[in-house]
């Protein structure tokens, strides 16, 4: 059976994700890596996990086991809308919200919910890899908008939309994440949140909001989140995820939005894959009811913040100068940038022979036209690991500039 003949337009539109492909090369225990935006798995609540899980188990086995409701179990919802108004002060009801398979399911669904094939879209100039993936899939038509050290510029995001609306395009959305962003860990301050939400009404679209990191704040002050900035008037949507502040293996995730438009996510999640796990999501209800996330989150902050000190010492000491890179206040990552000769793409396999790997920076954007950059995690490996890590990469860098 020849099945490339049967396969649909979506599958030549799809592309491997670099990230996931890169870490099946780098698996190699001798391998220091800091390409993958995984969490340090020491400080998983295993214990913790145990118990709560356990105690569902003995409550509530039937519906723990059971097929849920595809908005999510309304224990989780119930406590999701609590957390939001007590930590974001955004209020939201339990028909505003649903419960996802983490961000990267919900973004795959915005993509289907919104666009079709050549519509236009807005990311950031560069944006998480994993948000183009499922715009690509899509067949979205995608512009980047160029970013400075605090995020997407208002009058080149403005420039691109007007561009598009000279054309006689519609831009559907423009997709952000504003706090500690993958891949630079910038993020934008609170003056350009207003200003790009009131050029977003201007030329009728709306803001996709990605916010996995926003919790993990080192420092400094959390500017309010566009949606609590648009103050229900139903332009922003919003993305949250427990990936990186609990366990990414659970998968979880959830969307507020306007309440007719949720019931569209809704609708098109049915098909999908009917429900998230209702245990899961049970477990997740009980570990907030119990007050135990927010104190997790500041041992998460604790332990990130000194690797994120560690990486930046060890950076200054050991790079080239004509090296530079972000200070992020929080989150998993910074970004370091090469003299503009310099091709990361090229370099890796030099520095995989050095045993330190990275992620180049070139599928970060939308036109994969940047070659200098890299992105790299300071999560995920121990100090020690860290350091001559990224001695490695330092030395990788001289040999080869």
């Amino acid at each position: 059976m020849n099945y490339n003949k049967l396969f649909s337009q979506v599958v030549s539109r799809s592309k491997a994700s670099a990230i996931r492909e890169l870490l099946k090369v780098i698996a190699r225990p001798d391998i220091i890596s800091f390409a993958g935006g995984l969490p340090a798995p020491e400080l998983f609540p295993t214990h913790e996990i145990a118990n709560i899980m356990q105690d569902v188990l003995t409550k509530t086995p039937k519906q723990a086991l059971q097929y849920g409701t595809t908005e999510g179990q309304m224990e989780l919802r119930t406590e999701l809308v609590k957390l939001l108004k007590e930590t974001e002060n955004i209020d939201v009801t339990t028909d505003q919200m649903m419960v996802v398979s983490a961000s990267q399911q919900a973004l795959d669904m915005t993509a289907r919910l919104f666009v079709n094939p050549g519509d236009s879209i807005i990311t950031a100039c560069p944006t998480y890899l994993g948000a183009l993936q499922a715009f690509h899939v899509a067949g979205a038509d995608i512009t980047g908008a160029e970013s400075d050290a605090y995020g997407i510029l208002p009058e080149d995001l403005e420039a691109k939309l007007a561009a598009l609306k000279a054309q006689g395009k519609q831009c559907k959305f423009i997709y952000l994440v504003p706090d500690f962003q993958n891949p630079t860990g910038t993020t934008i301050p609170e003056d350009r949140r207003v200003q790009i939400l009131e050029i977003a009404q201007k030329y009728n679209t709306f803001i996709l909001e990605d916010s996995p990191y926003r919790q993990v704040r080192f420092e400094g002050t959390s500017p309010r989140t566009f949606y609590a900035l648009d103050n229900g008037r139903g332009n922003v949507i919003t993305m949250f995820t427990f990936s990186k502040v609990f366990v990414p293996g659970f998968r979880l995730g959830y969307i507020i939005g306007p309440e007719d438009v949720i019931r569209k996510y809704v609708i098109l999640k049915q098909a999908m894959d009917l429900c998230t796990s209702p245990i899961l999501q049970l477990a997740t209800g009980e570990y907030l009811r119990s007050g135990m996330l927010m104190q997790h989150v500041k041992e998460i902050i604790a332990a990130y913040r000194e690797k994120r000190d560690l990486m930046l010492e060890t950076l200054a000491k050991y790079m080239p100068k004509n090296v530079s890179w972000t200070r992020p206040e929080g989150g998993l990552f910074l970004w370091l940038t090469l003299p503009k000769h310099m091709n990361a793409t090229d370099l890796l396999p030099k520095a995989i022979e050095n045993k330190v790997a990275y992620v180049a920076g070139v599928d970060f954007y939308p036109q994969a036209d940047v070659f200098n950059d890299m992105r790299l995690n300071f999560s995920y490996p121990t100090k020690e690991q860290m350091v001559e890590g990224l001695k490695r990469l330092a030395q990788t860098i001289k040999d080869n500039l």
